[in-house]
């Protein structure tokens, strides 16, 4: 397993180090044995995690500035967070989920990988409360329409700060959809990359939106709105 993982970072341009090797490897078996009980992940060949959740969660690392402050919104297993901290230990991580199940898992893991950061259980429109514009990088890669994740991520992050998604090949129509939610929450759409992941012929996209005005305080709705009823 060792020897997949630095490969096929490698691949991709990354040089891992012993220690983060480990720290990989352990986060594989771990989420596999805990799978069996909490159904964390689809996906459970060694190539496809390695590919699908390591590599996937990582690709927007070069956008992510030193020391930055970062949410992760609806984490999961912890896809983009863990990844994105086990790369860049210098960042500071606030993993949060809804379900006590993830964050019990999350929590364990931290613990065997040697992490530090804040895992939190709570829906993104109740800790917004206490944590409006306080980081530097929000982001997710929740499987959500873009408006209704634009109106869950961009109050969190500062003025000048960062939302970056993670997104599949219906981006461009999602975006055509979006541009009244974005500048409605504040930001501006800064840049899209695209990468491909060879291995299992896929292509990714990274959206970077820029925060350029404070959030109304109303943002993000509760009651499920930002999902039932999208800012288009």
């Amino acid at each position: 397993m060792k020897d997949l993982i630095y490969k096929t970072f490698l691949s991709y341009g990354y040089t891992l180090t012993d220690k983060q090797i480990n720290q990989f490897e352990i986060y594989y078996k771990f989420l596999i044995e805990e799978n069996k009980k909490y159904n964390l992940t689809a996906i459970t060949q060694p190539l496809a995690v390695v590919v699908k959740h390591f590599i996937d969660s990582i690709l927007p690392e070069k956008e992510i500035p030193q020391g930055a402050k970062v949410i992760d919104i609806g984490t999961g297993a912890g896809f983009p967070g863990v990844p994105l901290k086990i790369l860049r230990p210098d960042i500071n991580i606030t993993l949060v989920d809804s379900l006590q199940k993830r964050v019990n898992f999350l929590n364990m893991l931290f613990e065997k990988l040697e992490l530090k950061g804040e895992i939190v259980h709570s829906r993104a429109e109740d800790f917004i409360k206490n944590r409006r514009e306080t980081f530097d990088i929000a982001l997710s890669r929740a499987v959500a329409f873009l408006p209704t994740l634009s109106e869950y991520l961009i109050p969190y992050v500062k003025i000048n700060g960062f939302v970056i998604m993670y997104k599949g090949e219906k981006l461009q129509e999602e975006l055509e959809l979006s541009n009244k939610a974005i500048s409605t929450l504040g930001a501006k759409v800064e840049k899209i990359e695209e990468f491909y992941l060879k291995e299992v012929e896929s292509k990714r996209y990274i959206l970077l939106l820029k925060k350029v005005k404070k959030t109304d305080s109303k943002y993000p709705r509760g009651k499920n709105l930002p999902k039932t009823k999208p800012i288009i």
